[in-house]
């Protein structure tokens, strides 16, 4: 039977390769990598001579023992191919798989302990069609082992869409060490193969597609939507079957249309573009992921949003890595013709911008969402709301996040995972319009003719970065916040527990921390944090070198977070790449090079110097406090417990240890020379050759410093002022000073920063709402007044005080 399969697979060997196209996901190292004393072994689905063509020719390609071969492993030799099944006869019939004897015979040849082959199991999945009920796609595509003419068929239809997907291969020694080598080892062994390859193809693929028409039924026939059906005609007193109609209408407006077809033609173009539009795109911790797909969680993905890209490019990532295409959440302003229906039939459901005061939609809306999770579909939405305008992660809505929730609440027999994604980019083709919106133009209606003039601008843009975080078990989440959390699950309509805001709350803060734990670091947003930094925003070229190497070894050595990513390569060739993209501005005088940004780009580019502001914030607060006077160790650490609170309600800056992070930067900047130490004294103090440097680095808080005094003055102004007076003029007085000093940057434009300061303020104790709703300092406010004001330079903090004073 061996023989004859692979004379078949060789003969089929150069006739398929027009006919398929595999895309391969985690491979394992080359042939050159493996041990040589380890043989290696593979196991598949189904015997089957196209199959193992297909493995022959991606283990060329890879470099990986030809599995066509057979092993000498002891005194047998045996296939290096292992099948778990034989394909039915044209008659239906189907024969017993020699796999269970092969894999008893590997087990007793590991008895004696001096064999340790490895076993490695290759899914190969013939397209990514999840199929529908009745649809021809489904009989001829599911069918696990299926007889040659249907085999043949599947190839034709699906054979340029192949999956193949290696895993973690498996020691034989230790199985058979462990369980021994009867045939119970050798059945349980193929048992978990089955469900392995089972599990892998459903992550591939996602669950099968309900016909569309009868997902609406149901959603309609559910108790809570027919309650709201009933609540909606009594309140505007029509008909049942005209509510019942409006419902109906809600879902068109909001359910997804996912075709196979569509992803596939969507995957191609995007393919396409994105070799135009990137030099590529970075990928990483995506292992993790998969890993949990394959396990059977349902992933919810939570990426930050900075570009209308970010839809295309993370749901182009996940499919690119072998998972199921997502569902995702999409503002109803991008369903216009004919982006809408392409985005509809690409999983895209969409959501408006408000549900308040229409309980139908509301009720619609999460019933549907219900239902996407509990049918296993991967989701895929925004907790930020929108777009971000000035580069830095917006505080999170937490509506969508809420329902999640409640749809566990429902009973969802599953795992649900929450995954942050850090999206980012050396240009975001958006860019130029939001410092425009921050300072009041209106936000452009996104229309066809919009994407054809965006598409007349379309360049190189440099690297795409995707950086999947640290995940997030919703399960051990609720576990750890409401530990009787099951108790209010009801497979109906849960009303919202008490616990639910509070909770919800917390969770959003942490996918936020999560997301900024996997920044990406990048040619352009490190020349935006040295440049932008400079008094005139120009440097000599040897200094920003130099300046850029500090603070490359500075997250080397005393990282923020395992999960950032740095950019490849040294100072020097980061530079040469920003300047292919036109980032940059080298200009030659007698004495030298000097780099930088053109003058239409100096405001834009603090848009991208705040996607990684929170990297250096706490080194460049120590670096402010050196700069002022000398320090103790016990100084800065209480400086920084002092302040971190407050960064993090604005930056979502929170390392995992302060003490440990503070001590590794204060090491780190005595080994880069910046500060001396006083053994005597335990002072640390400026280095004065370094100060330059340390002065740089310093200027990175300068911004952040300065808001914090502004709405500090305010507030001990002589009148107590309401909530919103406070926002206002905390905004104008941001304003003033940035004409005054030259301060122009997106984040003294937007308001939603100090309504963020303010609430953190009043949340961590600094301030307090009187009977009249007026805010009042509270005892421990003039010990964080005094702490800003000696972090800033005299100039600006005079210009703070005597502004401040006259607006009140």
């Amino acid at each position: 039977m061996f023989a004859r399969l692979t004379f078949l697979a060789r003969m089929l060997y150069w006739p398929l390769k027009p006919l398929v196209q595999c895309k391969i996901v985690a491979a394992p190292p080359p042939q050159s990598a493996l041990s040589a004393d380890k043989p290696l072994f593979y196991i598949t689905k189904v015997s089957s001579a196209s199959d193992l063509a297909t493995l022959m020719r991606v283990c060329r390609q890879l470099g990986l023992p030809a599995p066509d071969d057979e092993v000498q492993l002891g005194s047998v030799r045996l296939p290096r191919t292992l099948y778990l099944e034989n394909p039915k006869t044209l008659s239906g019939h189907q024969n017993p798989s020699a796999a269970l004897q092969i894999g008893q015979q590997l087990l007793e040849a590991h008895l004696d302990h001096t064999q340790d082959a490895q076993l490695i199991p290759v899914s190969i999945n013939w397209g990514r069609a999840p199929g529908k009920e009745a649809s021809v796609k489904a009989i001829i595509g599911e069918q696990a082992a299926p007889n040659w003419l249907r085999k043949l068929l599947i190839v034709l239809i699906s054979g340029r869409h192949t999956l193949v997907q290696f895993s973690d291969a498996l020691s034989l020694r230790d199985m058979a060490g462990q369980y021994g080598a009867a045939a119970d080892t050798a059945h349980k062994l193929l048992r978990m193969a089955r469900f392995h390859f089972y599990r892998q193809q459903l992550a591939a693929t996602g669950p099968r597609q309900p016909d569309r028409a009868a997902l609406f039924n149901a959603l309609l026939g559910s108790a809570s939507v027919r309650q709201a059906i009933e609540e909606e005609a009594l309140q505007k007193q029509i008909p049942l079957p005209a509510a019942r109609q409006e419902a109906l209408l809600l879902l068109e407006e909001i359910a997804a249309d996912q075709r196979e077809s569509t992803v596939r033609l969507g995957e191609r173009f995007l393919r396409w573009l994105f070799d135009k539009l990137y030099t590529g795109i970075q990928v990483r911790n995506n292992e993790q992921v998969r890993e949990l797909a394959q396990r059977g969680h349902e992933i919810v993905y939570l990426p930050c949003h900075r570009s209308h890209m970010d839809y295309l490019l993370l749901s182009y990532v996940i499919y690119q890595q072998g998972l199921a295409s997502p569902h995702i959440a999409a503002g109803i302003n991008l369903n216009f013709w004919p982006i809408g229906k392409a985005f509809r039939r690409g999983g895209a459901f969409f959501i408006r911008r408000s549900f308040s005061g229409n309980k139908l939609y509301s009720t619609v809306f999460r019933e549907y969402l219900t239902q996407l999770f509990r049918k296993g579909y991967a989701v895929k939405y925004y907790s930020e709301g929108g777009r971000s305008r000035t580069g830095r992660l917006l505080q999170p809505k937490t509506g969508m996040l809420a329902m999640t929730i409640q749809a566990m609440l429902r009973g969802i027999d599953r795992p649900v995972t929450i995954v942050p994604v850090y999206l980012g980019y050396e240009h975001v083709m958006e860019v130029g319009t939001y410092l425009r919106e921050l300072k009041g133009t209106h936000k452009a209606k996104e229309s066809a003719f919009g994407i054809v003039k965006a598409a007349t601008k379309l360049r190189n843009y440099g690297f795409g970065f995707v950086n999947f975080g640290e995940p997030l078990s919703l399960n051990q989440f609720l576990q750890q916040q409401v530990p009787d959390w099951k108790t209010a699950i009801d497979p109906l309509e849960p009303p919202r527990p008490d616990w639910l805001n509070p909770v919800v709350s917390v969770l959003a803060h942490q996918v936020m921390l999560r997301i900024n734990q996997s920044a990406a670091v990048n040619s352009v947003n490190l020349l935006a944090t040295c440049i932008l930094a400079a008094p005139q925003q120009v440097l000599p070229k040897p200094q920003l070198l130099a300046q850029m190497e500090l603070y490359l070894r500075l997250l080397r050595d005393a990282p923020y977070h395992a999960n950032v990513t740095l950019a490849a390569g040294s100072a020097t060739e980061l530079l040469q790449h920003a300047e292919r993209l036109q980032k940059v501005q080298i200009e030659q005088d007698d004495f030298g090079a000097l780099v930088r940004f053109a003058p239409h780009d100096q405001v834009l580019m603090s848009y991208y110097r705040s996607n990684i502001s929170h990297l250096f914030m706490i080194p460049a607060i120590l670096a402010t406090a050196l700069l002022q006077q000398p320090q103790t160790r016990h100084a800065l650490l209480q400086l920084t417990q002092q302040l971190q609170p407050l960064l993090e309600q604005e930056l979502f800056l929170a390392p995992q240890h302060l003490s440990h992070y503070v001590d590794s930067l204060i090491q780190f900047m005595q080994q880069e020379g910046l500060i001396d130490c006083q053994a005597e004294t335990d002072m640390f103090s400026v280095a004065e050759p370094k100060r330059a440097q340390l002065e740089l680095l310093a200027c990175l808080a300068d911004a952040v410093l300065q808001r914090y005094s502004m709405v500090l003055q305010l507030i001990r102004g002589a009148e107590p002022m309401e909530r919103d007076a406070l926002e206002q003029k905390a905004h104008q007085l941001a304003l003033r000073l940035s004409t005054l000093h030259g301060l122009d940057s997106p984040e003294f434009h937007d308001k939603r920063l100090f309504v963020t300061l303010i609430n953190a303020l009043k949340d961590l104790g600094y301030i307090h709402a009187d009977a009249q709703y007026k805010l009042q300092i509270s005892e421990s406010f003039d010990g964080l007044d005094q702490q800003i004001q000696q972090l800033l330079s005299a100039t600006v903090n005079a210009s703070i005080r005597q502004i401040g004073s006259q607006s009140v």
